[in-house]
């Protein structure tokens, strides 16, 4: 049995646990459910599947809210939730501490309490926000056969990050409950992470496309699939027309523009970690993961220079094409010099190029 964290106090068991209860009945339901047959063209009502689940915060607002006493059942109707198991073992795997104590000392502080009533009209926000549109923007930059298939999490926690996790087995989505994002800004992130998810369910035909390359140029053509941070930022946004921080405050809008300028110098910097794993000089998984951290950052080049990328390809081919380079990563590299030689001519700022030494050693055809 869980021992209490708050011992004591005049709050009834029996109305705590009401008061959870009234705040969690809202709290799960599916957004989208349909089959899917792999390989094959779906509707978009049968490509998703797709559930919000906000139990977690809630247990966690229930709690806070009954202070200075909380009932042992409402402790156990936060440890056993959904969202608060996947969350420990997520961060277990992290190698994170991540215990019932710690998480209960969080709960019961005097920060979490002061930003309760914020923390509650932002989970009624969000939880009323448009999934099926956002699911929708997703779609719309996703293969024909690709499918979403997600556990969305609204959680109250002590890191402030959101994250996906367990892609390929039982697709997750934590969002970070923060009062200072917009419903808007909520769809343009969760946009963001379905089609993450999406996007992961073909990975399969990548993976094929790779199969017959060299072990270095399969390893270096596979890290290509980082680039997927670009696809998210445009298939969240809505088109290579749309800012990709439209709804967000302008300090963030600023600090993309700074990166998106860097977006030769950037490109640059990738060619040279793609050239050290084909020679040789980045020789095992975690000597490339370390390097390829690098370029995640708050939104950094796997993001800014994907992103570029795909909006010019987008605006110069079509979004069909477009979507045909996310199943070979090395296809949206050729077909972004096509897109991006021609900017010159244009007048237009020029564009930095993928060198023709790289595309040889990854076995680029035409297309």
């Amino acid at each position: 049995m869980r021992r209490n964290p708050w011992p004591g106090g005049r709050v009834s068991l029996s109305s705590l646990i009401g008061k959870v209860a009234v705040a969690l009945r809202p709290a799960l339901f599916a957004i989208t459910v349909g089959s899917v047959v792999p390989g094959a063209a779906q509707s978009p009502a049968d490509r998703v599947q797709l559930r919000l689940d906000t139990v977690q915060a809630a247990a966690v607002l229930a709690l806070v809210e009954g202070r200075p006493a909380a009932a042992p059942g409402a402790w156990q109707a936060l440890f056993t939730s959904e969202g608060y198991r996947r969350l420990q073992t997520r961060e277990a795997a992290m190698r994170r501490a991540f215990t019932d104590s710690s998480f209960a000392a969080f709960v019961r502080s005097d920060g979490l309490a002061s930003r309760a009533p914020a923390l509650r009209a932002a989970l009624r926000a969000w939880a009323g926000a448009d999934l099926q549109r956002a699911a929708a923007r997703a779609l719309a930059y996703l293969p024909a056969d690709a499918r979403i298939r997600a556990t969305v999490y609204l959680v109250i926690k002590p890191q402030t990050n959101s994250f996906v996790w367990e892609v390929q087995t039982d697709p997750a989505i934590f969002l970070y409950l923060d009062p200072a994002v917009s419903p808007a800004q909520f769809e343009n992130t969760v946009a963001h992470e379905l089609h993450h998810i999406g996007f992961a369910s073909v990975r399969a035909r990548r993976d094929a496309a790779l199969a017959a390359l060299a072990p270095a140029a399969r390893a270096a053509a596979g890290w290509m699939g980082a680039f997927g941070e670009g696809f998210a930022m445009l298939a969240a946004a809505g088109g290579p027309g749309v800012h990709p921080h439209a709804d967000s405050p302008a300090e963030d809008r600023a600090r993309w523009d700074r990166d998106v300028a860097r977006f030769n110098q950037d490109l640059g910097t990738l060619e040279a970690f793609f050239g050290d794993i084909l020679a040789g000089r980045l020789a095992t998984p975690d000597t490339i993961q370390a390097v390829a951290a690098n370029f995640y950052g708050i939104q950094g080049p796997w993001y800014t220079v994907g992103w570029k990328m795909a909006a010019v390809i987008e605006e110069r081919f079509g979004r069909d094409e477009l979507i045909r380079c996310m199943t070979d990563p090395r296809r949206l590299l050729r077909r972004y010099n096509d897109a991006a030689a021609p900017y010159d001519r244009a007048g237009r700022d020029s564009l930095a190029l993928w060198s023709p030494g790289l595309l040889d050693a990854l076995g680029v055809a035409e297309p």
